[in-house]
């Protein structure tokens, strides 16, 4: 006996790794570019198309639960720590001589 797809188990199972089920049509996916920034980022009119912007979807698509993801958190970390680091040495030599 076929179903006529009116009733709710006529209807197929999902697909466990489909997170986009419930997508409003007006809305652009989650896999789209953009979708990670912060709401405080994206009040300030930043956007993927810009460095800062860019920098932050990137980072908050990170997930901590993978490895390659921390490390790759923790390589940001020290590239944009280390040129303050190198500052402050160079501001204490500059002040204690010595």
């Amino acid at each position: 006996m076929t179903g006529t797809g009116d009733r709710a188990d006529d209807e197929l199972p999902r697909d466990p790794f489909d997170t986009d089920f419930d997508h409003d049509d007006d809305s652009p996916p989650a896999w789209f570019a953009g979708q990670h920034l912060p709401h405080d980022a994206q009040r300030m009119g930043l956007t993927n198309h810009v460095p800062d912007g860019a920098l932050l979807d990137f980072a908050g698509r990170l997930d901590a639960t993978k490895t390659k993801h921390r490390v790759t958190a923790w390589v940001l970390l020290v590239v944009f720590a280390f040129p303050v680091l190198m500052y402050v040495v160079r501001l204490v030599q500059a002040v204690l001589p010595g």
